[in-house]
């Protein structure tokens, strides 16, 4: 199986990194294989050599059976780096090392052992600010960002929070056992109002949480514990006015008719170039 790019991904904190990293991972060739998951942040300085690399029988006190690492768990499938700005210096040559050559070794051993996986990496943080303190290698940047992924926050992504949250309502219907079908016109309006600090991460346990608490067939904005008329600040600039409100027409006419250029050039009443120069303005892909 041939390997592919080494991709990264930028985005603050809930935005759904690991979210991208999974569909990354299904829609690849590797899909049947395993995702393994590790958060550089979460680990211990001293451990996280072990759980990554693994170790054989007597590398150190307590080392009573040889044991594999994160990192051939994942053989022939994805390994998804957490949060690899945290990854100490040390360890920083060693995964580089292990990116030229596809190899690792055991702590404790002496054999390499080959090893076929994706690994995809992801930060809340500067990257090029961590090289300028010298505390990130430039070497392994430009290795692991071969794709640059940036993941802007749910607040800047016009029409995305209402749509996640009926995907999230769905699954976790499913997975409740509930017959809840949908949101009442107050929680869409909450939805779209909200500046959602938290990201994905508070969509997703506001959902669950409303799912679970509901007591009637639609989610409502007191279910999720948010406020439908929040305040909004004022906006007077009408050229951003205009412009965002053109952005969300466009994104939403789209989306009623599953990408569907000549629908949605028809539904905004214009033709189909205005519509693609109007898509290309906005950052909105080619769909349908």
């Amino acid at each position: 199986m041939p390997v592919p790019c080494l991709s990264v991904l930028l985005g603050d904190s809930g935005t759904g990194k690991e979210v991208i990293a999974r569909a990354l991972h299904g829609l690849s060739p590797r899909a049947k294989g395993p995702f393994v998951a590790i958060n550089c942040a979460a680990i211990p300085e001293n451990l996280l050599e072990s759980e990554l690399f693994g170790y054989e029988k007597g590398a150190f006190t307590g080392a009573n059976r040889q044991t594999k690492g994160k990192i051939e768990y994942a053989d022939g499938g994805t390994l998804f780096l957490d949060e690899v700005g945290d990854l100490p210096q040390a360890l920083q040559a060693k995964l580089l090392r292990f990116l030229q050559e596809r190899v690792i070794e055991r702590l404790g051993g002496r054999e390499g052992i080959p090893v076929d996986v994706r690994v995809v990496c992801a930060t809340h943080q500067d990257l090029s600010a961590l090289i300028a303190d010298g505390r990130f290698r430039e070497d392994l940047f430009y290795r692991i960002s071969e794709i640059t992924i940036h993941i802007p926050p749910l607040k800047d992504r016009t029409g995305d929070a209402h749509l996640l949250a009926r995907a999230l309502l769905q699954r976790y219907a499913r997975d409740q056992g509930r017959s809840v079908r949908g949101f009442s016109q107050d929680a869409v309006q909450a939805i779209e109002r909200h500046d959602w600090p938290g990201n994905v991460r508070e969509l997703e346990n506001r959902v669950k949480r409303a799912v679970i608490m509901a007591d009637a067939s639609q989610v409502t904005a007191e279910d999720l514990e948010l406020s439908p008329d929040a305040d909004q600040p004022l906006m007077l600039n009408l050229r951003r006015v205009r412009d965002e409100a053109e952005g969300r027409a466009v994104r939403h006419a789209l989306q009623m008719v599953d990408g569907n250029i000549s629908r949605a050039a028809e539904l905004l009443g214009v033709s189909r170039p205005t519509l693609y120069d109007l898509m290309k303005k906005h950052g909105l892909g080619r769909e349908g």
